[in-house]
């Protein structure tokens, strides 16, 4: 037993256990531990991406496609440094950072780098050129690790402790179909000769689709059980799907023909497949991906119309030439390119630095708007990559 004196009173005998508790009480009140991890509202304000190349960045080394193979590429190689227009060093990294080692080629100006228009601190990307939606899930819930990284919603989960999320945008499924594969085997046809590919796509395309839909459910359910793990509650933050778009046009808007289609514009596809990619393969993955976000009540941004009339090949546009790189006029989506001679051959048929910065646009507009509803984001015709608009989905 112990006494505590109390002024002109007579002692108040405690237990010894309970005096110790009380002390340790005291000592918790005023001695909080510290931690690393901030709450939903403290920390600076953020918003984040994740997904695959779409989003990544990919291709945002280009402003257009040049058939001048030296110095900065008419302009459009945002990589290269020269000095008096003839000594010339070319980086990746410089618009890549670390990750053109890694191959995620995150760029300066990818779709969350480009939603200037949404007032926060900072503008953090995560998203990974080559992503799966199992590189999205948590490690815990079967989520693998990519290029050297965690899956990117043990990432978010950090981000989200540490930061005051308002905004989460996710864009994954064009891997789990296999699109890339897709398009390298239409061009390899192309090229050989060997007649069009869209059937035999198609239905590699329809047989994959149903599991990559279960795997884009799964992937909302684990950012929103991160976010929910860090502390936040529904009304403390945004998610929004966004979608794809068609980086080729259709058939009848395609500027050339014969082998000029690969010599002269890098699009070395047959009329039916161009016409499949625009009005089929396209509309199927993104109709599919709003089907997913209606079921589990995600907010999702349809940006299958922002690069319109500024497509690889497309009749509205053309090659930059010395006349120098003008959103306007030219494609904002990088050609289809072996990597023999500028950049990279992942960088193909990607939305360039002009198409990335329209859809950060669109990303932008979404975001000003309420929280519920669907919305399309279009490009304006003849005009630049940030008079986007948006139209509202039924």
């Amino acid at each position: 037993m112990s006494n505590i004196p109390v002024a002109g009173k007579v002692p108040i005998r405690l237990p010894l256990a309970l005096m110790i508790a009380l002390i340790a009480a005291l000592f918790a009140v005023v001695s909080l531990p510290e931690t690393s991890e901030g709450s939903p509202t403290s920390g600076p304000t953020a918003i984040v991406s994740l997904g695959d190349s779409f989003i990544s960045g990919e291709a945002g080394r280009w402003n257009g496609n040049s058939l001048n193979m030296f110095g900065t590429r008419d302009g459009t190689d945002r990589a290269a440094r020269c000095t008096l227009g003839i000594f010339c060093s070319y980086d990746a990294a410089r618009v890549y950072g670390s990750t053109h080692a890694s191959g995620c080629h995150r760029s300066d100006v990818a779709t969350i780098k480009s939603a200037t228009g949404i007032s926060v601190q900072e503008r953090i990307n995560i998203a990974c050129s080559g992503a799966k939606s199992v590189n999205i899930w948590r490690a815990a819930q079967g989520g693998q690790a990519f290029k050297g990284e965690a899956p990117q919603a043990d990432q978010l989960l950090t981000i989200a402790q540490q930061k005051n999320v308002k905004l989460v945008v996710l864009t994954i499924m064009a891997n789990d179909v296999s699109f890339a594969d897709h398009v390298i085997n239409c061009t390899v046809n192309w090229i050989l000769g060997l007649g069009t590919c869209n059937q035999a796509q198609q239905q590699q395309l329809l047989a994959e689709l149903p599991a990559a839909m279960n795997g884009l459910r799964k992937s909302i359910d684990e950012v929103r059980a991160v976010m929910a793990a860090a502390g936040y509650s529904q009304s403390q933050w945004r998610f929004v799907i966004a979608g794809y778009a068609s980086p080729v046009p259709a058939a009848a808007d395609v500027r050339y023909s014969g082998s000029d289609r690969w010599w002269t514009g890098g699009c070395p596809f047959y009329d039916e497949d161009f016409d499949w990619a625009k009005q089929v393969a396209t509309p199927l993955i993104v109709d599919s991906m709003r089907q997913v976000a209606a079921e589990k009540g995600v907010q999702f941004l349809d940006v299958r119309d922002s690069l319109n009339g500024h497509e690889v090949c497309h009749r509205n546009s053309s090659l930059v030439t010395g006349s120098g790189p003008n959103p306007t006029t030219k494609e904002w989506v990088r050609w289809v390119n072996t990597g023999c001679c500028q950049g990279d051959a992942q960088e193909s048929m990607h939305p360039n630095a002009y198409g990335q910065k329209a859809i950060g646009t669109c990303v932008s507009l979404i975001y000003a708007k309420p929280a519920t509803g669907n919305w399309t984001c279009r490009n304006k015709p003849g005009g630049t990559n940030t008079q986007m608009s948006l139209v509202s989905q039924p």
